[in-house]
């Protein structure tokens, strides 16, 4: 995808912006690192990101860790761990994560110690860095995950790895720790014209419903999200059947697997057995690339959920509400940045005051149509990919003038 071709959705001044900016970094060497190609928003992020720095003249490349299941196992770990969950690691455990990320930075390294930035996206590769002690660049830690209050004793062992790094990067400032180095932050955002995010016509939608066998007529709830226990899928399912005592509702329940979450299957498997064979209860377990599929099931529900217990930021939020839907999300995390209680949606803790709003946004179709027109023009002005880029440019584009070392210094 060329830039240009946003022209529509950001504005020509936009984007002479963005072009003004890069001009100082035409042939940078730039690398991303992360855990997946697939599955999750760090990679529908990077997805569009590295095509749209090399349209701006920056060499730019993503690569991917390669790891076994318990290398996962134990990165999900972490995972859980930097968002409060007091789970621990075996000592067994951490050296098979400390080899695997030996053996990656010997496979990675002439890449990375030649490159001018290297952004290092949350803890599975974090390790990195320890083994390319001819580094070059910049490097940064870009952390996704509500790190606000991490379990200590994880945290205690990751720290010293991220000292290691020239800056971090996190999605909001709650989620930030106290570390040695200068903090960022840039919130993610969504490509407009993807095909998970795309205007599509009305008939698509209504085969795209047909398909899964749900009812148009009925109102329709949604939660697009991985099978994680961290997104509450059993919650929706008791706020759905609250809500169904009043109103003939239907929930569909629609993800994928990541290749670097485990434990998706075992929380899949709970989905479907709290789930009791309601045949208005419809769980998709979709493939990576469904990204129309989810597009037109956002598009065609009344209402999208997510209402996570805990969240990084939650980019299925900013689909819902560019698609022009209001959205019912959990209290946490970046869902509080986009959800603007009487706005946009409402934020909720328990199952109870999911079903509460549910039932009064589909008794109140205009102010529905509503939240839904304002939580699109919020999208627009806050969450889009041209923001997100922009703030990745000036971040460059500080190191490499030093400003950001004249302002540490000062």
């Amino acid at each position: 995808m060329k830039l240009d071709a946003y022209k529509k959705v950001t504005g020509i001044v936009t984007l002479r912006m963005l072009r003004q900016l890069a001009k100082h970094l035409k042939g940078a060497k730039v690398v991303h690192v992360n855990s997946t190609r697939q599955g999750g928003g760090v990679a529908e992020i990077l997805s569009w990101l590295i095509p749209l720095k090399r349209d701006l003249g920056i060499d730019a490349s993503w690569e991917v860790i390669e790891g076994d299941e318990p290398f996962f196992a134990l990165t999900k770990i972490f995972h859980n761990a930097l968002q409060g969950n007091p789970i621990d690691a075996s000592p067994a455990a951490l050296r098979a994560y400390e080899e695997t990320s030996e053996s990656n930075a010997a496979r990675l390294r002439p890449l990375l110690e030649e490159a001018d930035f290297v952004f290092i996206h949350d803890p599975q590769p974090a390790r990195l860095i320890l083994h390319c002690p001819n580094r070059k660049g910049r490097w940064f830690w870009r952390c996704h995950i509500d790190a606000s209050r991490p379990h200590r004793p994880i945290w205690k062992y990751l720290a010293p790895v991220v000292q290691r790094y020239d800056a971090s990067v996190f999605s909001m400032v709650q989620f930030a720790q106290p570390v040695n180095h200068p903090q960022f932050l840039i919130a993610p955002s969504i490509d407009p014209l993807s095909e998970k995010n795309c205007d599509l016509p009305q008939e698509e939608i209504g085969l795209a419903l047909e398909s899964f066998s749900l009812d148009p007529a009925r109102p329709i709830l949604t939660q697009i999200s991985r099978f994680d226990r961290f997104k509450d899928p059993l919650g929706v399912i008791a706020a759905y059947r609250l809500v169904k005592q009043f109103m003939p509702v239907q929930l569909v329940l629609a993800g994928g697997g990541a290749s670097d979450d485990p434990e998706g299957e075992a929380v899949l498997s709970e989905v479907r057995q709290s789930a009791a064979n309601d045949p208005d209860i419809h769980i998709l377990l979709l493939p990576g690339d469904a990204h129309r599929t989810i597009n037109a099931l956002q598009r065609g529900s009344d209402i999208v959920i997510q209402k996570s217990l805990k969240e990084g930021f939650g980019l299925t939020v900013t689909e819902g509400l560019w698609k022009g839907k209001p959205v019912i999300g959990g209290d946490v995390g970046g869902i509080k940045l986009q959800v603007i209680p009487h706005h946009t949606g409402y934020l909720v803790h328990t199952p109870e005051g999911a079903a509460h709003w549910i039932r009064y946004l589909l008794q109140h179709r205009p102010l529905r149509e509503a939240m839904g027109r304002k939580g699109r023009e919020f999208v627009r002005e806050n969450f889009l990919l041209s923001r997100h880029l922009r703030e990745y440019l000036t971040l460059m584009m500080g190191f490499k003038l030093g400003m950001t070392d004249r302002l540490m210094a000062g």
